[in-house]
């Protein structure tokens, strides 16, 4: 399994990092976000966003469980920090939006590690100074 290292040194650069990533994604594909509370989760989604669904205005969907943006191919974004259990996602079909024709985007994926498809897209974001700098890595995926 491929595994890619990127270092980010501001929001901007990993919104940037989200975008160019964007254009490796296709309906279908599953990501799984992983860090801490302020790791970047957001910033990378919003990159992605802006690339696949530019009119959307991203903000963490902790609230919501899930937002939806529509664009060049419809994004599923979900973020599951107050899950506590994967069966609390029964009511909203989680396991369904694998089967869509568009990008799910999961931060705190961790928490639905059993549900995940094997081809998922895992993203971990770490934030090792406390600063700006975020080390990045990507691995799995769909074989080629």
């Amino acid at each position: 399994m491929e595994v890619r290292e990127f270092v980010t040194h501001s929001v901007e650069e990993t919104e940037a990092l989200g975008r160019a990533f964007a254009k490796e994604l296709r309906p279908g594909d599953v990501v799984a976000l992983r860090g801490t509370l302020g790791a970047g989760k957001t910033a990378f989604v919003r990159g992605i966003a802006a690339q696949l669904a530019p009119q959307a205005s991203v903000s963490s969907p902790t609230f919501a469980i899930m937002n939806e943006y529509r664009g060049e191919v419809p994004l599923f974004h979900f973020d599951l920090y107050r899950i506590g259990d994967p069966e609390e996602l029964d009511g909203i079909g989680f396991e369904e939006f694998f089967e869509k024709p568009g990008v799910m985007l999961i931060e705190w994926s961790e928490r639905v590690q059993q549900l995940l498809p094997p081809h998922t897209i895992v993203v971990t974001l770490q934030n090792p100074g406390f600063d700006d700098t975020r080390r990045i890595t990507v691995e799995g995926g769909r074989p080629s």
